[in-house]
């Protein structure tokens, strides 16, 4: 049975409200006053919860704050039942994460069809979120293990040779697999500590008081550290001459550490997906309260559709191109971005350019 929570401080309205959803075969469960709605809230995690604004103790707008601040219960569709029908007071609600509002008087008929629109969207958001999860599933099961095999085999296959070989072999000759295992050793720590990194910025994402703090980050100069990565992954690629830099002084609210991480990935696809002797172009500027930073190459382009599935441990058309990489590093900016309060934005053109644009604030925000 489909549960939903009616909280409301009004007796006559609340046992209306109870008899009716009985008899529409819903679970009902009822408070009367915001406190004890919330506490009904989180023991039963109801499928959608019905809550009037004007009650005693604690409002429905303190009942809509602290619900949608805990992971538990933040996604339960709400809808607002009052008497109020002023703009200032349904826009506040909506700002708090409303879902509906249904001005009193409303029919039996208005609440039911509230009701199933509320229950229809949240289910084609859990079937899309579950589409994704077997998304990802499928890409760690595809992914994961021939990017950790790779690195592991060029360490074991040298290593192996080193010590098997070692009386036959020349001083290059044992330079150069010194040189191999090491390549292969810092693929296989980047790999790793990029997981590592996802992961945690997953878990940040779910806890609003780490976002907050994110969000309050003294502002850190971005112009010198642009200018570092992009010469340091010139040199890496053999590609400094491609490099066309316009870096103004720009300032965000991020630290060093992160917007590096950040701007290391951005570039280092940049390069990767671009052939040789093509430009990279970089841009940093500081316009009004955001900094940007452009960066773009003309390589093969990703496609609409796939630009609206960027996700983690996904590389499009893998099979068809064999490049390394899993596919982390865009996930990993776009969600520094968000989590900073700024966004990635992504435009491509297939097969000519890529132009991958960060947004970052430059005062802290809420």
């Amino acid at each position: 049975m489909t549960k939903v929570l009616a909280i409301e401080d009004e007796s006559i309205i609340r046992e209306n409200l109870v008899e009716l959803l009985e008899m529409e075969n819903f679970e009902v469960f009822a408070a009367e006053n915001g406190q004890q709605g919330v506490e009904l809230a989180l023991k039963h995690q109801p499928d959608l919860i019905l809550c009037d604004v004007m009650m005693p103790e604690l409002d429905g707008y303190g009942v809509l704050d602290r619900l949608r601040q805990n992971s538990a219960t933040a996604t339960i569709p709400f809808i607002f039942l009052t008497a109020l029908s002023d703009k200032t007071a349904t826009r506040k609600g909506m700002e708090l994460g409303a879902d509906d509002y249904l001005t009193k008087p409303f029919s039996h008929q208005d609440l039911l069809n509230a009701i199933a629109s509320r229950l229809r969207k949240q289910q084609v958001i859990s079937q899309k979120s579950q589409a994704q999860l077997d998304q990802l599933r499928d890409n760690i099961i595809h992914s994961l293990p021939h990017e950790l095999r790779t690195p592991l085999n060029g360490i074991l296959g040298f290593s192996e040779l080193l010590m098997m070989e070692i009386d036959d072999l020349d001083r290059a000759e044992i330079s150069d697999m010194a040189e191999q295992i090491q390549t292969s050793a810092q693929r296989l720590y980047r790999l790793t500590q990029n997981y590592l990194l996802y992961a945690e910025l997953e878990l940040i994402a779910s806890q609003p008081e780490r976002v907050k703090a994110l969000r309050q980050e003294s502002p850190s100069d971005l112009d010198a550290i642009a200018t570092e990565v992009a010469q340091r992954y010139g040199e890496k690629y053999n590609r400094s001459e491609n490099l066309c830099l316009n870096v103004q002084p720009a300032t965000a609210t991020i630290s060093i550490a992160r917007f590096q991480k950040m701007l290391e990935e951005v570039i280092d696809n940049a390069f990767k997906f671009s052939q040789g002797g093509t430009p990279i172009e970089m841009s940093v500027s500081q316009e009004t309260e955001n900094a940007i930073v452009t960066v773009s190459n003309q390589g093969r382009g990703i496609k609409e559709d796939q630009i609206a599935n960027i996700g983690a441990y996904m590389q499009f058309e893998r099979k068809l191109y064999e490049q390394q990489g899993s596919g982390l590093g865009l996930s990993i900016a776009q969600r520094l971005a968000e989590l900073h309060g700024g966004q990635l934005i992504l435009d491509s053109i297939p097969d000519r350019a890529t132009t991958v644009q960060i947004i970052l604030p430059s005062k802290p925000t809420q």
